[in-house]
């Protein structure tokens, strides 16, 4: 049995020798593919180990039982030579009922964990149970993750990103959910940013029944024509329920504990989109290669399919590294069998002009028809959300955020301008034939010099 401070030791001895194996671990050059997955998975085991012989530590130092305080002193007291022989002759005794018993050191096990280490493709056993759509770790199984997904509710949140959306819902800053979610349209089951429009013509443009939609879902009346429903939408623009005209409400305004529910409902739905978008920027690379995978897949005939899915599998079996990296002098990108595309057809889609957008993070796409593209995904939507410019047509090829704000409020100012404005350019007309704009005609009605 192992003394309290041969305990000790063993553990400090066993912290020292990880931290030199995690040292090394992370020192091996990158790695790619199923090495890299098995690489972070032997650091994360090592750190795990790591941590248990850290507490072991401390509540052997923290001596809570005595037994160390104890043993010390029965190392350093008077009899410290007949407790030395005390202890020889149990370790005799208990060699001699054990004689075939042998113990390993600890210095074999580290051993066997840098040779795998360092012969990655001699390692047999996979880390990680990965089915077989998702290649080890290159795709993703979409049928596991919808499965998963039903139960979202459910789910372990993460903490970092709970903290974050704390923080960001705080300042209204969230994507989606701007301040003005906290005003009157945070009561809109069809969500309607009103930021986006500078008047109500411009509202009217979206319809009738979008405008019925969102007045009904504010408790305002609905009715009447375009232009006065357009022109109730846009008067809560900025507004809280409580600063409207009680007119404007359909039948009673909603109470403060309505208004509160509804806030916490939007907030609990806004929280699980943080979720998921964490859960979507971890997995980008890999939900990438499933959709062109996917788009690969349909593409070919069944006999096709059959015939991939023989080759994976024979490689799959074969003790060649799968992840070996190609030669590849040129840095050309890889087609779908993982080599190298021509290098003519590099040319032919010009994939060797990049451009970099700064709306999107100064993210760098790669060919013309990538970054025509891009346009019209998300990362450009969302860096023009956050800038507060609505991703239109009239924005087609802008990169830079400077141009993007000098375009925005240029087009503000031709919009204000072309703005109706009935109080100089709507006409009235007197008894005797003469036309006066409105604000003429009241003010000559009102001197009763009509």
């Amino acid at each position: 049995m192992e003394t309290l401070l041969e305990q000790q030791r063993r553990y400090h001895e066993e912290r020292e020798r990880i931290t030199d194996a995690m040292t090394k671990e992370m020192l091996q050059p990158s790695k790619m593919g199923r090495e890299q997955i098995n690489s972070d998975h032997r650091l994360k085991q090592l750190l795990d180990r790591y941590m248990e012989c850290s507490t072991e530590l401390k509540d052997l130092y923290e001596d809570k039982d005595g037994l160390r305080k104890e043993e010390i002193q029965a190392l350093s007291g008077p009899n410290e030579f007949a407790e030395f022989y005390t202890r020889l002759k149990q370790l005799r005794e208990f060699h001699r009922k054990h004689p075939n018993e042998i113990s390993i050191p600890m210095s074999v096990e580290f051993e066997e964990l840098a040779k795998v280490r360092e012969n990655p493709a001699d390692e047999n056993l996979n880390m990680v149970d990965f089915t077989d759509e998702e290649g080890y770790g290159k795709y993703l199984d979409l049928h596991s993750c919808f499965e998963r997904f039903v139960n979202l509710k459910g789910m372990e949140e993460m903490e970092i990103v709970k903290t974050d959306f704390e923080s960001q819902w705080t300042d209204g800053s969230f994507p989606g959910w701007p301040k003005e979610a906290t005003g009157a349209l945070a009561h809109t089951g069809a969500h309607l940013d009103l930021s986006a429009f500078s008047s109500s013509e411009e509202l009217a443009s979206l319809g009738l029944d979008r405008l019925k939609s969102a007045l009904m879902a504010l408790g305002l009346k609905c009715g009447g024509t375009l232009e006065e429903r357009a022109i109730r939408l846009f008067s809560t623009k900025g507004k809280n329920l409580d600063d409207l005209d009680p007119n404007m409400f359909a039948k009673s305004k909603p109470g403060r504990a309505g208004k509160s529910r509804d806030t916490e409902r939007q907030k609990e739905i806004a929280a699980y989109e943080a979720q998921v978008y964490r859960f979507a920027e971890i997995l980008g690379e890999q939900r990438a290669a499933t959709k062109e995978n996917v788009q690969r897949k349909q593409a070919r005939t069944g006999e096709e399919r059959e015939e991939s899915d023989d080759e994976h599998f024979d490689e799959s079996d074969s003790d060649e590294d799968d992840d070996d990296i190609p030669y590849n002098p040129k840095n050309l990108p890889l087609g779908w069998d993982g080599k190298p595309i021509p290098y003519w057809l590099y040319k032919l889609h010009g994939l060797n002009i990049s451009y970099t957008c700064e709306i999107c993070g100064n993210y760098t796409y790669r060919g013309p028809k990538a970054f025509q593209r891009h346009f019209a995904e998300w990362r450009h939507a969302h860096g023009m959300r956050c800038l507060g410019i609505p991703n239109t047509a009239h924005f087609a090829n802008v990169t830079l955020i400077e141009d993007a704000l000098a375009l925005w409020l240029k087009i503000k100012s031709v919009k204000e301008t072309d703005r109706w404005r009935p109080e100089t350019e709507e006409e009235y007309e007197d008894t005797s034939g003469n036309v006066f704009n409105k604000k003429t005609y009241e003010d000559l009605k009102r001197q009763g010099l009509l």
